[in-house]
């Protein structure tokens, strides 16, 4: 009983959201290279579990007083009630460099982002946002700035994302192809992590080794 709440519990810890489709407004953040301390500021690293970090997501940029999480700034774009229901972020080139910190994909996901759009990603947050659900859709420097202007123009108009056929649709129905990896692309549709992949494989794998015995007999004595 013990072994199988062990199981229960790694597979349980092993789900992560699953993404398919998402149509969204988007918040716009300009601001380029973008660094994971100002994603998710180092006094909010104090936890090990994702709860409570949306209130720290861009905590220095929100509040005028960010430790205190008080006297948020109204021209902010998180503070912007255009915006606060918005799923996708657009961000400025080189997002989510500097230190590897998997709160920031923690904090994106739990103010609600499900994808950020960017023309360049940091490689180690990239790998971290996908390893957890959070996805990142790279686009020309065109295409970026156009989608600046026209969430400027019109705050309301929306993006949709399809994984499944790896299509971004701009406001207006234009569409463009993105890249994403394909084995986060994979665990990301069927909401898993990398460990939750191989243990939704375990009845196969075990299938496997009954059909192919150790070659080498490992046992002492």
């Amino acid at each position: 009983a013990e072994g199988a709440a062990e199981t229960a519990a790694a597979e349980e810890a092993a789900r992560i959201p699953a993404f398919r489709r998402l149509a969204s407004t988007v918040a716009p953040l300009p601001a380029e290279n973008v660094d994971t301390d100002q994603i998710i500021p180092a006094s909010f690293l104090k936890v090990t579990a994702k709860e409570g970090l949306a209130e720290g997501l861009f905590a220095n940029w929100r509040y005028d007083d960010p430790e205190g999480l008080r006297f948020p700034d109204q021209s902010f774009v998180l503070n912007r009630p255009e915006h606060e229901k918005a799923k996708i972020l657009l961000a400025g080139d080189n997002f989510g460099c500097g230190s590897s910190r998997e709160h920031a994909p923690w904090a994106l996901l739990a103010h609600g982002f499900r994808a950020v759009i960017s023309t360049r990603f940091a490689d180690i947050f990239q790998n971290n946002a996908l390893k957890n659900g959070l996805l990142v859709v790279a686009v020309s420097p065109e295409v970026s700035k156009r989608l600046f202007e026209q969430v400027a123009a019109d705050p309301g108009v929306e993006v949709a994302i399809d994984l499944d056929t790896q299509r971004l649709t701009l406001p207006g129905g234009e569409q463009l192809a993105f890249a994403v990896d394909p084995f986060a692309r994979r665990c990301l549709l069927d909401g898993v992590d990398q460990l939750g992949y191989l243990l939704d494989r375990v009845p196969a794998i075990e299938a496997w080794e009954r059909e192919h015995p150790a070659r080498v007999d490992t046992r002492v004595g």
